[in-house]
């Protein structure tokens, strides 16, 4: 009874309130009338009997589209160029970018004051009909974490550190323990709360563990950390809801795809996080405002509508973002990266806060967001967000480095943490009464903030003292957090945190149960849509790859071509067999440049998928279809130039087989790699990965090493290699067409291949200053350089040692896939070096040398590609400054390499020269020592080469592969010089793999003269002979082939300094 009373006096309440309002307006207009002529009056009233219509129409509207319709005010101009009101109904998910542009600037033309002015509209409209908002209150108690760290050295990661990490690792796994490690403790016995409708800020001097605490509260700990104590939302623990969707951690680090501009980045980030609880709360509020006969003002309306409704690709909650952070003047920037030009680091900074604040998350912890802003700039973002908190009742803890005066006013609470202990948590105005309690005060010109960060400190903390009546001594931080539990603001605090939060009373909109909160329909879509916009902004990417794939196909075709080659017996179908299995392997090493564009895009990914953006699926579902397309159109290219023109099987049907073959191939590669990128995260290790797998199903396809000769424990490689079903596949569907069938073909197993400045205010003293003395000298710097260029050499020489010494990510990575490599092909063919009874045995050994030798090599350089890009950013910086010039940058860098070549050609020689069982001479033994050094040298130097004249190591992987393909066809083995087309035996004398099989074929076999059957011959030839008739390897020729090596070598060193010098890709 009583609550209908009480609701029966609210409805007279706002009767009576309506009333009054509308004679208060007409007592305005009345006033209004003694000034104005009554054709303004006429006017106004037309004006308010047109909305009043809309209004009308709108709520005869059914509910669907009643809040999907509202009325836009915009205005007009008249014949007699008068501004003219006037009011549409127009659909708010049909808003245009000129609509909603001059919505946003109409109703935020100054963004801190008209954001102030506009969300008291927007809360007077929630409280007129009595609707209570969500809020979450966060406690944590007790909170400890916790951390094993190494002592000492031991934590600095160099090669040989991350060697034993990784073998105290794997002995973990059997219960031994033998690494020293201590327990660093972050956050110690933390409590407090952070209170909705109150802006926190989390103030603390470096180290002292802010990063940890906002992380803890987000749900976002490493889970590697020792984590104790109790985290709750409104009562509810961490595990009873997702804190991901509930709150949002905006961290220091800015990681955003560099291709996309800043609306794209805050449109995207808004159609995945969805519009949360807007529209139930838009529908609960249309229904009581039509039932108290309520107008809602049309700004407001159009505002709640425009950004409560899912599935629209650009919202205006985008614009509002943009506009309050100050970002509409760079809104269709792109964001770039290290490479790429695009916005300053401050604005890339608030799109990291943009991109959070943009959903309906009203729970955030803000890490260090004012980095690389000015203080008038973090002011304005701050006082936004203080009327958000205020108005809206959202919780924010926002840590911020050194605020000004007037951004430290803004907050209500402070937190000031210390070498992980709470010592103050409470008001603003009560923080200086909590230290002058204790003896300190801060000085009247010091900045509250500044005093916070020092006081605590050993070195800083005597200056403030004033207990003049007793000698200082340090008071640690455990002192004050002990004190503090003793003032009266950690009294009040530890009163309410002994109380528990009532969970019911608790909103049921406050917390979020589901993990993905917009359907997987809508988060498809979105992924799609920024998949296709990447690929059109990447366009070069795949172009650059067409046009390899053309001239690749183009060369494959004039090798083989159909005029010169014959089916006529088994040595003409073995060079079919060389095309097709070259065609193959072209097309999977088309599939590497996929490796460097997933890993591009992990981080991104890593942080949407933490954040639950959307499933990981939602994103590789598109990467993946969206390619078909452009896989499809290369493998038209390269079926239409390659296939009739060498002269395959002239039926339709078997050119539609090889067709949807390669193009299988090419999805099969591109699975792979994508594969490998996802497992192994980083372009280096995925890049090494990826040569491995590589290795391992070329080595096991059948076409190296024929199945029944693979040993035993390596015969299951056979059977999950795909290229063993490609090839098979590829060639039964070429030799088995008709001209084939009648000829005895046998299939070949063939061998494959900061300074701060002060101011000076004495303008006497800046006069005197600028007047030389009589006699002086303008300044004169003798050279451009503060060293000589070997001075910069040996400086740039122990950079680069400390640089390599601690990335084990690079060079342990490289040693281990040599290790595994070497180990590979020893297992493989184990001791085959003693199998010289025919031209098959002889092939098998030749083909597991160079296979191995040319993968060890590819993998030397794709894995130095990502390193010395690096490199070459901070090059371009320092060089700027003037500390060095190019060439002795170079000259170390090339240098550099030589020792780690070194060791890693020492063990693979070996292991492989072991296991094989080559001959046990010393000549050879070190030939063949010497051929590999300058190999795995001269690839190395030539991945270094593709990325000093190529803009990023993405252009450079797939540049490198095209070369990749070339090297293969022109190695001597697909097609033997002396069956090479005389019009291209010249690329066979430049091709560096050439050389380095003709040395490793020469050194083993090149004295042999043991004999050995070889079909369709009637008499056994010697060995040295075979080689010198069917390959063209000249026994004598090993001078000219090891200068040629160590000339490769100095070329492709000598061309990464030229272009290091010369060329500048940094468009910034």
């Amino acid at each position: 009874m009583d609550d209908k009373m009480r609701a029966s006096r609210r409805q007279t309440s706002r009767s009576m309130s309506r009333s009054i309002g509308r004679s208060l307006s007409r007592a305005n207009w009345n006033v209004e009338d003694v000034f104005s002529g009554s054709t303004n009056r006429r006017s106004a009233r037309a004006e308010e009997d047109e909305e009043a219509l809309r209004w009308a129409a709108l709520e005869k509207l059914p509910t669907y589209d009643r809040l999907r319709k509202t009325v836009l005010k915009s205005f007009e101009e008249t014949a007699n160029q008068a501004s003219k009101v006037v009011h549409k109904e127009v659909d708010v998910r049909k808003l245009d970018m000129n609509d909603r542009q001059e919505f946003i600037d109409r109703l935020f033309k100054v963004a801190e004051e008209d954001n102030e002015k506009f969300l008291r509209k927007f809360r007077n409209r929630i409280d007129r009909v009595g609707i209570t908002l969500p809020t979450v209150e966060v406690r944590y108690e007790h909170l400890t974490v916790e951390a094993d760290c190494f002592v000492g050295d031991r934590a600095l990661p160099t090669l040989p550190n991350a060697a034993r990490n990784i073998v105290e690792t794997a002995l973990t796994c059997f219960g031994i323990r033998l690494a020293e490690k201590t327990k660093l403790t972050i956050l110690k016995d933390a409590s407090g709360i952070i209170k909705p409708s109150r802006m926190t800020l989390l103030l603390g001097p470096p180290s002292s563990g802010k990063t940890t605490l906002l992380l803890a509260l987000a749900g976002k700990l490493d889970p590697t950390l020792k984590t104790r104590g109790e985290i709750t939302y409104n009562g509810h623990q961490l595990n009873e809801f997702v804190p991901q969707k509930t709150s949002a951690y905006i961290s220091q680090n800015d990681i955003h795809v560099g291709e996309m501009t800043v609306k794209e980045t805050l449109d995207f980030s808004a159609r995945c996080q969805g519009v949360g609880s807007r529209y139930e709360l838009l529908t609960e509020l249309a229904k009581r405002e039509r039932d108290a006969g309520i107008f809602p003002e049309a700004e407001v309306d159009l505002f709640m509508k425009a950004t409560a409704i899912e599935g629209v690709e650009s919202s205006l909650i985008t614009d509002y973002t943009l506009r309050i952070l100050g970002l509409d003047m760079c809104r269709d920037t792109i964001v770039g990266d290290e490479m790429i030009r695009g916005i300053s680091g401050g604005q890339k900074k608030r799109v990291t806060t943009g991109e959070m604040i943009v959903g309906p998350t009203k729970t955030l912890f803000m890490d260090e967001i004012s980095t690389g802003l000015d203080s008038s700039t973090t002011f304005q973002i701050v006082k936004c967000l203080q009327q958000i908190v205020h108005l809206t009742e959202a919780t924010v803890l926002m840590s911020l480095l050194q605020p000004a005066p007037e951004t430290f006013e803004l907050f209500d609470d402070i937190i000031l943490l210390s070498e992980g202990q709470i010592v103050y948590q409470g008001p603003r105005e009560h923080v200086l009464e909590f230290f002058e309690s204790c003896g300190f005060k801060c000085p009247e010109r010091k900045g509250t903030a500044d005093f916070l960060q020092e006081v605590t400190s050993r070195k800083d903390q005597e200056q403030y003292w004033t207990d003049r009546s007793k000698p200082y001594t340090y008071i640690p931080v455990s002192e004050f957090a002990k004190r503090f539990k003793h003032f009266h603001v950690g009294l009040r605090l530890e009163n309410e945190l002994s109380v528990p939060y009532d969970k019911s009373r608790s909103h049921k909109a406050a917390l979020v149960f589901k993990k993905y909160s917009v359907p997987t329909r809508e988060l498809l879509k979105a992924n799609f849509d920024k998949e296709w916009l990447l690929i059109k902004r990447n366009s070069f990417v795949y172009v650059f790859k067409t046009v390899q794939i053309i001239i690749v196909a183009i060369i494959t075709s004039t090798v083989f071509l159909r005029t010169e080659l014959h089916t006529r017996n088994e040595n003409d179908g073995a060079v079919y067999i060389g095309a097709l299995l070259f065609s193959m392997i072209c097309n999977t090493f088309n599939g590497f440049s996929e490796l460097s564009l997933a890993i591009q895009r992990l981080p991104v990914f890593y942080k949407q998928r933490d954040l639950l953006f959307h499933p990981p699926w939602a994103f590789t579902l598109p990467t993946i279809l969206l390619k078909i397309p452009i896989s499809i159109f290369e493998t038209i290219v390269w079926m239409v130039i390659a296939y009739y023109t060498i002269g395959f099987a002239p039926e339709a049907s078997r050119f539609f087989k090889q067709l949807l073959l390669i193009f299988v191939i090419q999805q099969m590669a591109g699975g792979i790699f994508r594969f490998t990128a996802a497992i192994c995260r980083t372009m280096i290790i995925s890049n090494t990965g990826g040569a491995l797998t590589l290795l391992l199903v070329f080595l096991l396809g059948g076409f190296i090493l024929p199945r029944e000769k693979i040993p035993v424990w390596w015969r299951w490689g056979y059977w999950v290699s795909p290229l063993s079903y490609g090839y098979n596949a590829i060639a039964v569907n070429e030799m088995f067409a008709p001209r084939w069938m009648n000829k005895m073909v046998k299939f070949y197993t063939f061998p494959s291949t900061f300074v701060s400045f002060g101011l000076l205010r004495n303008k006497a003293l800046v006069k005197e200053l600028s007047t030389p003395p009589p006699g002086a000298k303008d300044l004169y710097f003798p050279t451009q350089y503060s060293q000589a260029t070997w001075g910069q050499f040996k400086s740039c020489l122990w950079k680069q040692w400390w640089t390599y010494w601690r990335t084990p990510d690079y060079n342990l990575v490289r040693y281990f896939f040599t290790l595994a490599c070497a180990l590979m092909v020893g297992t493989i063919f184990w001791r085959v070096g003693t199998k010289r009874e025919s031209s098959a045995d002889l092939l098998t050994i030749i083909g597991a040398m160079y296979t191995s030798v040319l993968f060890v090599g590819i993998n030397n350089c794709s894995t130095v590609q990502p390193i010395v890009a690096i490199e070459r950013t901070v090059f371009y910086r320092e060089r700027a400054a003037g500390m060095y010039s190019a060439l002795p940058y170079a000259i170390a860098q090339v240098i550099v390499e030589i020792p780690y070549v070194l060791v890693q050609t020492t063990y693979y020689t070996l292991i492989v020269y072991a296991m094989v069982s080559f001959q046990w001479t010393a000549a050879k033994f070190f030939w063949f020592f010497f051929v590999n050094f300058f190999s795995f040298l001269y690839f190395t130097y030539y991945g270094m080469m593709t990325v000093s004249i190529t803009p990023n190591h993405q252009v450079a992987a797939i540049f490198a592969a095209a070369f990749y393909a070339l090297f293969n066809l022109f190695s001597g083995f697909f097609i033997p010089r002396p069956s090479i087309p005389k019009w291209w035996v010249w690329y066979y004398w430049i091709c560096p793999v050439a050389w380095t099989v003709y040395g490793l074929i020469i050194g083993q076999y090149g004295d042999m003269e043991e004999t050995i059957t070889v079909p369709g011959m009637s008499s056994a030839p010697m060995i040295k002979n075979y080689i010198q008739d069917h390959f063209g390897y000249d026994p004598n020729f090993k001078g000219p082939v090891a200068a040629v090596l160590v000339g490769f070598t100095v070329f492709f060193a000598f061309l990464f300094a030229y272009c290091i010098k010369k060329l500048n890709f940094q468009m910034r």
